[in-house]
Protein backbone atom coordinates (compact mmCIF):
# COMPACT_ATOMS: atom_id res chain seq x y z
CA UNK A 1 0.00 0.00 0.00
CA UNK A 2 1.15 3.57 -0.89
CA UNK A 3 0.45 4.85 2.48
CA UNK A 4 2.92 2.49 4.37
CA UNK A 5 5.18 3.12 2.12
CA UNK A 6 4.55 7.00 2.56
CA UNK A 7 4.86 6.43 6.31
CA UNK A 8 7.67 4.66 6.31
CA UNK A 9 9.86 7.37 4.01
CA UNK A 10 8.45 10.48 5.89
CA UNK A 11 8.22 8.54 9.29
CA UNK A 12 11.51 6.75 9.38
CA UNK A 13 13.96 7.59 6.41
CA UNK A 14 13.49 11.37 6.24
CA UNK A 15 13.85 12.06 10.03
CA UNK A 16 16.99 9.28 10.26
CA UNK A 17 18.61 11.24 7.03
CA UNK A 18 17.98 14.49 8.81
CA UNK A 19 20.49 13.14 11.70
CA UNK A 20 23.99 14.72 12.25
CA UNK A 21 26.39 11.98 10.92
CA UNK A 22 28.40 11.71 14.46
CA UNK A 23 24.52 10.38 14.98
CA UNK A 24 24.56 7.94 12.16
CA UNK A 25 28.03 6.47 12.90
CA UNK A 26 26.51 5.45 16.21
CA UNK A 27 23.32 3.83 14.65
CA UNK A 28 25.81 2.03 12.19
CA UNK A 29 27.98 0.61 15.04
CA UNK A 30 24.64 -1.17 16.90
CA UNK A 31 23.51 -2.28 13.31
CA UNK A 32 27.00 -4.09 12.95
CA UNK A 33 26.40 -5.63 16.09
CA UNK A 34 22.95 -6.41 15.56
CA UNK A 35 22.99 -7.52 11.56
CA UNK A 36 26.52 -9.62 11.91
CA UNK A 37 27.06 -10.40 15.77
CA UNK A 38 23.22 -11.08 16.86
CA UNK A 39 21.43 -11.59 13.51
CA UNK A 40 24.05 -13.11 10.87
CA UNK A 41 22.64 -11.52 8.28
CA UNK A 42 23.51 -13.48 5.16
CA UNK A 43 26.54 -14.53 7.00
CA UNK A 44 26.71 -17.77 5.12
CA UNK A 45 26.48 -16.15 1.58
CA UNK A 46 29.19 -13.90 2.54
CA UNK A 47 31.70 -16.01 4.02
CA UNK A 48 31.14 -18.78 1.27
CA UNK A 49 31.72 -15.64 -1.40
CA UNK A 50 34.68 -14.54 0.39
CA UNK A 51 36.24 -17.74 1.14
CA UNK A 52 35.84 -19.01 -2.60
CA UNK A 53 37.60 -15.47 -4.02
CA UNK A 54 40.41 -16.00 -1.08
CA UNK A 55 41.01 -19.42 -1.37
CA UNK A 56 44.55 -18.84 -0.50
CA UNK A 57 44.19 -17.05 2.79
CA UNK A 58 42.91 -18.27 6.04
CA UNK A 59 39.53 -18.84 7.86
CA UNK A 60 40.67 -16.60 10.48
CA UNK A 61 41.23 -13.79 7.35
CA UNK A 62 38.17 -14.71 6.09
CA UNK A 63 36.47 -13.60 9.32
CA UNK A 64 38.42 -10.90 9.53
CA UNK A 65 37.15 -9.23 6.15
CA UNK A 66 33.64 -10.50 6.82
CA UNK A 67 33.72 -8.48 9.85
CA UNK A 68 35.26 -5.16 8.31
CA UNK A 69 32.91 -5.59 5.26
CA UNK A 70 30.03 -5.45 7.78
CA UNK A 71 31.09 -2.46 9.04
CA UNK A 72 31.50 -1.02 6.25
CA UNK A 73 27.95 -2.29 4.55
CA UNK A 74 26.84 -0.35 8.08
CA UNK A 75 28.27 2.59 6.91
CA UNK A 76 26.62 2.93 3.68
CA UNK A 77 23.55 1.96 4.68
CA UNK A 78 23.30 5.31 7.18
CA UNK A 79 25.24 7.11 4.39
CA UNK A 80 22.62 6.13 1.71
CA UNK A 81 19.62 7.69 4.24
CA UNK A 82 21.53 10.74 4.53
CA UNK A 83 21.26 10.98 0.87
CA UNK A 84 17.26 11.74 0.85
CA UNK A 85 18.27 15.24 2.18
CA UNK A 86 22.21 16.06 1.77
CA UNK A 87 22.94 19.29 0.61
CA UNK A 88 24.84 19.18 -3.13
CA UNK A 89 27.69 21.11 -1.44
CA UNK A 90 27.83 18.50 1.87
CA UNK A 91 27.36 15.70 -1.36
CA UNK A 92 30.58 17.08 -3.37
CA UNK A 93 32.56 17.16 -0.10
CA UNK A 94 32.11 13.93 0.33
CA UNK A 95 32.85 12.38 -3.04
CA UNK A 96 35.69 14.03 -4.52
CA UNK A 97 36.36 13.55 -8.18
CA UNK A 98 40.22 13.10 -8.59
CA UNK A 99 40.65 13.69 -12.01
CA UNK A 100 37.31 15.39 -14.16
CA UNK A 101 39.99 16.82 -16.86
CA UNK A 102 40.18 13.80 -17.64
CA UNK A 103 36.72 14.53 -19.90
CA UNK A 104 37.73 17.54 -21.72
CA UNK A 105 38.84 15.87 -24.65
CA UNK A 106 35.66 14.34 -25.31
CA UNK A 107 33.29 17.14 -24.25
CA UNK A 108 35.54 19.34 -26.83
CA UNK A 109 34.92 16.95 -29.41
CA UNK A 110 31.14 16.33 -28.07
CA UNK A 111 31.99 12.61 -27.50
CA UNK A 112 29.27 10.61 -25.56
CA UNK A 113 31.05 8.06 -22.91
CA UNK A 114 30.44 5.16 -21.19
CA UNK A 115 31.15 4.80 -17.10
CA UNK A 116 31.31 1.20 -15.71
CA UNK A 117 32.25 0.18 -12.64
CA UNK A 118 30.99 -1.83 -9.30
CA UNK A 119 29.06 -2.17 -6.41
CA UNK A 120 31.86 -0.86 -4.56
CA UNK A 121 32.78 1.56 -2.19
CA UNK A 122 29.42 4.00 -1.87
CA UNK A 123 27.84 3.50 -5.44
CA UNK A 124 24.89 5.65 -4.01
CA UNK A 125 26.65 8.90 -3.20
CA UNK A 126 28.71 8.88 -6.16
CA UNK A 127 24.92 8.64 -7.82
CA UNK A 128 23.80 11.81 -6.06
CA UNK A 129 27.26 13.76 -6.99
CA UNK A 130 28.22 12.79 -10.32
CA UNK A 131 26.20 14.98 -12.47
CA UNK A 132 27.58 18.20 -10.45
CA UNK A 133 31.40 17.44 -11.60
CA UNK A 134 31.16 16.59 -15.49
CA UNK A 135 30.28 18.32 -18.78
CA UNK A 136 28.22 15.17 -19.76
CA UNK A 137 24.46 14.59 -18.40
CA UNK A 138 25.03 11.66 -16.50
CA UNK A 139 22.31 8.79 -17.09
CA UNK A 140 22.21 5.70 -15.27
CA UNK A 141 20.59 2.71 -15.80
CA UNK A 142 19.05 0.97 -12.92
CA UNK A 143 16.26 -1.92 -12.21
CA UNK A 144 12.99 -0.64 -11.39
CA UNK A 145 12.18 -1.22 -8.06
CA UNK A 146 8.56 -3.37 -7.43
CA UNK A 147 7.56 -0.91 -4.92
CA UNK A 148 6.22 1.78 -7.09
CA UNK A 149 6.62 4.43 -4.21
CA UNK A 150 9.90 3.79 -3.08
CA UNK A 151 11.10 3.54 -6.75
CA UNK A 152 9.57 7.22 -7.11
CA UNK A 153 11.31 8.56 -4.29
CA UNK A 154 14.84 6.72 -5.12
CA UNK A 155 15.06 8.02 -9.04
CA UNK A 156 14.15 11.41 -7.30
CA UNK A 157 16.71 11.35 -4.72
CA UNK A 158 19.30 9.81 -7.06
CA UNK A 159 18.82 12.50 -9.38
CA UNK A 160 18.47 15.70 -7.28
CA UNK A 161 21.32 17.08 -8.73
CA UNK A 162 21.12 16.36 -12.24
CA UNK A 163 21.47 12.58 -12.96
CA UNK A 164 18.76 11.04 -15.20
CA UNK A 165 17.82 7.50 -14.21
CA UNK A 166 16.42 5.17 -16.57
CA UNK A 167 14.71 1.32 -16.58
CA UNK A 168 17.22 -1.43 -17.99
CA UNK A 169 14.04 -2.15 -20.19
CA UNK A 170 14.59 0.82 -22.29
CA UNK A 171 18.71 1.75 -22.85
CA UNK A 172 17.96 0.88 -26.44
CA UNK A 173 16.12 3.75 -26.67
CA UNK A 174 17.50 6.09 -24.44
CA UNK A 175 20.90 5.73 -26.98
CA UNK A 176 18.83 6.11 -29.72
CA UNK A 177 16.84 9.15 -28.23
CA UNK A 178 20.07 10.89 -26.85
CA UNK A 179 22.85 10.37 -29.66
CA UNK A 180 23.25 13.75 -30.43
CA UNK A 181 23.50 15.29 -26.92
CA UNK A 182 26.49 14.88 -24.90
CA UNK A 183 25.94 11.56 -22.45
CA UNK A 184 27.98 9.44 -19.95
CA UNK A 185 25.83 6.35 -19.34
CA UNK A 186 26.83 4.48 -15.98
CA UNK A 187 26.48 0.98 -16.25
CA UNK A 188 27.26 -1.42 -13.01
CA UNK A 189 29.20 -4.60 -14.18
CA UNK A 190 28.92 -6.94 -11.51
CA UNK A 191 25.20 -7.57 -11.50
CA UNK A 192 24.34 -11.35 -11.75
CA UNK A 193 23.54 -11.15 -15.60
CA UNK A 194 19.55 -11.79 -16.94
CA UNK A 195 19.94 -14.20 -19.23
CA UNK A 196 23.47 -16.48 -18.71
CA UNK A 197 23.85 -17.71 -22.25
CA UNK A 198 23.84 -14.19 -23.70
CA UNK A 199 26.30 -12.76 -21.17
CA UNK A 200 30.39 -13.01 -21.34
CA UNK A 201 31.71 -15.95 -19.46
CA UNK A 202 35.12 -15.47 -17.74
CA UNK A 203 36.91 -16.14 -14.29
CA UNK A 204 36.36 -13.25 -11.77
CA UNK A 205 37.94 -14.12 -8.03
CA UNK A 206 38.32 -17.52 -9.03
CA UNK A 207 35.11 -18.74 -10.06
CA UNK A 208 33.61 -18.73 -13.23
CA UNK A 209 31.23 -16.00 -13.69
CA UNK A 210 28.60 -14.53 -16.14
CA UNK A 211 29.55 -10.85 -16.97
CA UNK A 212 26.85 -8.62 -18.15
CA UNK A 213 27.81 -7.52 -22.05
CA UNK A 214 26.04 -3.97 -22.24
CA UNK A 215 28.68 -1.62 -21.04
CA UNK A 216 30.75 -3.47 -24.46
CA UNK A 217 27.83 -4.06 -26.40
CA UNK A 218 26.77 -0.13 -26.47
CA UNK A 219 30.79 1.32 -26.68
CA UNK A 220 31.00 -0.66 -29.95
CA UNK A 221 27.35 0.05 -31.06
CA UNK A 222 27.84 3.75 -30.64
CA UNK A 223 32.19 4.11 -30.53
CA UNK A 224 31.75 5.98 -27.33
CA UNK A 225 34.87 6.01 -25.31
CA UNK A 226 34.43 3.75 -22.14
CA UNK A 227 36.19 4.27 -18.62
CA UNK A 228 35.99 2.32 -15.52
CA UNK A 229 35.19 4.23 -12.54
CA UNK A 230 36.90 3.92 -9.13
CA UNK A 231 35.82 4.68 -5.37
CA UNK A 232 38.49 4.66 -2.70
CA UNK A 233 37.07 5.45 0.86
CA UNK A 234 39.41 7.90 2.18
CA UNK A 235 37.85 7.93 5.61
CA UNK A 236 34.90 7.17 7.38
CA UNK A 237 32.22 9.19 5.17
CA UNK A 238 34.55 10.94 2.39
CA UNK A 239 35.45 9.13 -0.95
CA UNK A 240 37.12 9.73 -4.13
CA UNK A 241 36.34 9.00 -7.34
CA UNK A 242 39.03 8.12 -10.07
CA UNK A 243 38.13 7.60 -13.95
CA UNK A 244 40.08 5.16 -15.99
CA UNK A 245 40.70 5.16 -19.57
CA UNK A 246 39.47 1.84 -21.22
CA UNK A 247 39.00 2.16 -24.44
CA UNK A 248 38.95 5.66 -26.50
CA UNK A 249 38.09 3.39 -29.97
CA UNK A 250 35.83 0.70 -28.70
CA UNK A 251 35.19 -0.35 -32.72
CA UNK A 252 38.57 -1.08 -32.74
CA UNK A 253 38.35 -4.02 -30.28
CA UNK A 254 37.76 -7.31 -30.15
CA UNK A 255 34.94 -9.24 -28.57
CA UNK A 256 35.54 -9.65 -25.18
CA UNK A 257 38.43 -6.87 -24.65
CA UNK A 258 36.28 -4.04 -23.44
CA UNK A 259 34.34 -6.84 -20.46
CA UNK A 260 37.75 -8.38 -19.94
CA UNK A 261 39.44 -4.65 -19.01
CA UNK A 262 36.42 -4.27 -16.69
CA UNK A 263 36.23 -7.07 -14.84
CA UNK A 264 40.26 -6.98 -14.09
CA UNK A 265 39.99 -3.56 -12.85
CA UNK A 266 37.33 -4.25 -10.40
CA UNK A 267 38.83 -7.59 -9.55
CA UNK A 268 42.25 -5.70 -8.55
CA UNK A 269 40.05 -3.20 -6.61
CA UNK A 270 38.70 -5.89 -4.49
CA UNK A 271 41.78 -7.85 -4.15
CA UNK A 272 43.40 -4.61 -2.82
CA UNK A 273 40.62 -4.13 -0.34
CA UNK A 274 38.18 -6.26 -0.45
CA UNK A 275 36.32 -5.23 2.75
CA UNK A 276 33.81 -2.56 0.62
CA UNK A 277 32.78 -4.57 -2.08
CA UNK A 278 29.06 -5.83 -1.74
CA UNK A 279 29.58 -9.60 -0.93
CA UNK A 280 25.96 -9.84 0.58
CA UNK A 281 25.08 -10.21 -3.33
CA UNK A 282 24.50 -13.60 -4.63
CA UNK A 283 27.22 -12.69 -7.29
CA UNK A 284 27.74 -17.09 -8.33
CA UNK A 285 24.19 -17.98 -8.57
CA UNK A 286 23.90 -19.15 -12.09
CA UNK A 287 26.55 -21.51 -13.99
CA UNK A 288 27.96 -21.68 -17.21
CA UNK A 289 25.30 -23.72 -19.47
CA UNK A 290 26.88 -26.75 -21.70
CA UNK A 291 28.09 -25.44 -25.10
CA UNK A 292 29.03 -21.57 -24.16
CA UNK A 293 32.88 -21.37 -23.88
CA UNK A 294 34.63 -19.62 -20.99
CA UNK A 295 37.09 -16.95 -21.92
CA UNK A 296 40.49 -16.86 -19.63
Amino acid sequence: MAWLSALLYYGVLIPISLLPYRVLYFISDSLYFLIYRMLGYRKKVVLSNIKNSFPEKSPKEHEKIASDFYRHFCDVIVESFKTFTISEKQALTRMKFANPEILKPYVEAKRSIILAGGHYNNWELFAVAIDSQMDHQAVAIYKRLKNAYMDAKMRYTRGRFGLKMISTKIVKEEFEKEKQNLTATVFATDQSPGDKSKCYWTTFLHQETGVIFGPERYAKEYNYPILFGRIEKLKRGHYQFEFIPISDNPKDTSYGEITDKLTRQLEADIKRTPQYWLWTHKRWKHKRPAGIPLHA
